[in-house]
């Protein structure tokens, strides 16, 4: 082909391209029988299309039977359908090796079928699934319904209350950039599996409470507060968990004080979970003489119905596991207890915001009173499981040829041939007769497999009975204000300026006091200053 007769037929490609606006790359491949793109990504597919819609089928089982299929799973299961496929060729070729498809198959499996969907879950207690607290949610929105009908209960006086843990560091590992001639092993930074335990409080009008938080400690560090935190209270317990006497603390001296005020005279209705140390006879008498209702959620729901865990816990981790990520970033090598006070205040002053409290009280079903905005989950949950796939009887198909799926379709495909081919001699027949009872066989063993699976995957979801041991809290916690440790310190100072000042008038006189008559007088002195329940927090 000449040069000038190549231009043309470019030329007439390009033409003819404007004019139906199909590529011209695509005119010239189909005018010269090549094979389309899609022909050749069909060639160059891992499985083919058989094999490919068997494991869209087994993964949709699967969730039928409410056992999803982990993504990092597939690329298994691909490998063994092909292994199996592929044994043949081994036999006669020892060297053939059968390779996993690549790691970004799996995202392309599921984006090429619309009815498959990637999500990600979240692992809870088998107690709080749905088909075991439905009820339990109804009978609670039952009760509350009737206490928020009340009209002496107003929108800002009712509030939640849950304790928190975090982690004093929560960083993961990071993805950093250096320099490619950098061969040097970088270090991330040190790690203090520490549990701090805080307890917040919300009101159903998008106020929050100052909190308590609970030090895994025996005595107070005035090197923990130096960030100022006016309203704060701070305990200590051998834990780091809360127990009957701070539960008892918080009501009495961080909730009654803020919101008696505000309240004026009206009753204060209080959500709180079923833990023990919230339902001590103490706090009880407290709620009743100071007209407190004290509402108790059902066991093993405070992932539906508690504000705080539903819309607010989740973004304030978040925003803490930022401010500890900036920290780091600026060259803070280690994230301890001095440094948690500053990172969490800046963490709940991001996410205590009264959109996210009052999202999470709409979560919950609450505030505007909806129980259907939880109750729908579970219907939902329940008519998938009630969904059930109906299955076609056999039919007489037209001339378009179906892949049977059970053993009557296969029969009827069998009879359809052997119509269409009355010719055969007595050997075909015979082939074709084995055939119909291999196929029978294995539809006949999937069939008891399923059935199977079906009776495994009941017995899995029956109750099991488990035994379980209270926590014993050995000890009891030293509660302190943010003010009252700011005054211990003042006075923690002076002690030490005037034994300084002791020291020198000795040590001028000849008369050097030793250490332990030191400490017997510097004890006398804080019992003068009717600082006694302070003691073991200022002998460091």
């Amino acid at each position: 082909m000449s040069a000038a007769h190549q231009r043309l037929v470019r030329t007439s490609y390009a033409i003819q391209s404007r004019s139906t606006g199909i590529p011209a790359s695509t005119l010239w491949r189909r005018a010269n029988n090549r094979p389309s793109v899609a022909d050749k990504a069909a060639n160059q597919q891992y499985f083919t299309p058989q094999e490919e819609h068997a494991l869209v089928e087994y993964v949709l089982r699967l969730a039928d039977n409410g056992y999803p299929l982990p993504v990092k799973f597939l690329r298994s299961l691909a490998l063994i359908i092909v292994r199996q496929r592929s044994s043949n060729f081994q036999i006669t070729d020892p060297s053939l090796k059968v390779r996993p498809p690549g790691k970004n198959w799996p995202q392309g499996f599921y984006r090429r079928h619309p009815q498959l969907k990637a999500r990600r879950l979240r692992a809870i207690d088998w107690k709080r699934n749905g088909r075991h607290i439905e009820d339990k949610v109804r009978h609670w929105f039952d009760i509350i319904g009737r206490e928020l009908a009340d009209p002496a209960i107003l929108l800002e006086n009712v509030y939640n209350m849950d304790e928190t843990g975090v982690l004093l560091s929560v960083l993961n590992s990071l993805k950093v950039l250096v320099s490619k001639d950098d061969l040097r092993k970088h270090r991330g930074t040190t790690v203090k599996r520490t549990l701090v335990t805080a307890i917040e409080c919300i009101s159903a009008d998008g106020r929050f409470l100052h909190p308590l938080i609970i030090w895994p400690a025996a005595t107070h560090r005035s090197s923990w507060t130096t960030h100022p935190t006016p309203g704060w209270h701070f305990a200590c317990t051998k834990t780091g968990y809360t127990n009957t006497e701070i539960s008892l603390y918080w009501v009495e001296h961080v909730f009654d004080p803020q919101t008696r005020d505000r309240a004026g005279g009206r009753p204060r209705l209080l959500i709180c979970d079923g833990f023990g140390t919230h339902e001590s006879l103490e706090v009880m008498k407290f709620c009743f003489a100071n007209r407190i209702i004290l509402c108790r959620l059902p066991s093993h729901t405070s992932h539906k119905l508690q504000p705080c865990d539903v819309g607010v816990f989740s973004p304030l981790k978040t925003a803490y596991r930022a401010q500890v990520e900036q920290a780091c970033r600026a060259g803070v090598s280690t994230i301890g207890k001095p440094h948690f006070t500053y990172l969490y205040d800046r963490a709940r002053k991001e996410a205590f915001t009264p959109r996210n409290i009052r999202s999470a009280w709409s979560r919950s079903g609450l505030f505007p009173f909806d129980p259907s905005r939880v109750l729908r989950e579970f219907q939902a949950s329940r008519s998938e499981i009630q969904t059930t796939i109906p299955v076609e009887p056999p039919t007489v198909s037209s001339n378009i040829c179906h892949t049977p799926n059970t053993s009557d379709h296969f029969a009827l495909l069998r009879s359809e041939v052997e119509q269409d081919t009355q010719n055969l001699d007595g050997v075909c027949k015979r082939r074709l007769q084995t055939l119909s009872h291999a196929s029978e066989k294995v539809f006949a063993e999937r069939a008891l497999l399923l059935e199977e699976n079906r009776i495994l995957f009941e017995q899995n979801n029956e109750k099991t009975c488990r035994q379980s041991s209270g926590l014993t809290v050995v000890g009891h916690a030293k509660v302190m204000s943010y003010e009252d440790i700011v005054e211990a310190q003042k006075k923690r100072d002076m002690t030490v300026t005037e034994q300084a000042t002791r020291k020198k008038r000795s040590k001028a006189g000849g008369k050097l006091l030793s250490r332990s008559e030191e400490k017997r007088k510097a004890e006398q002195e804080i019992q003068a200053w009717d600082m006694s329940d302070y003691c073991l927090v200022l002998d460091l």
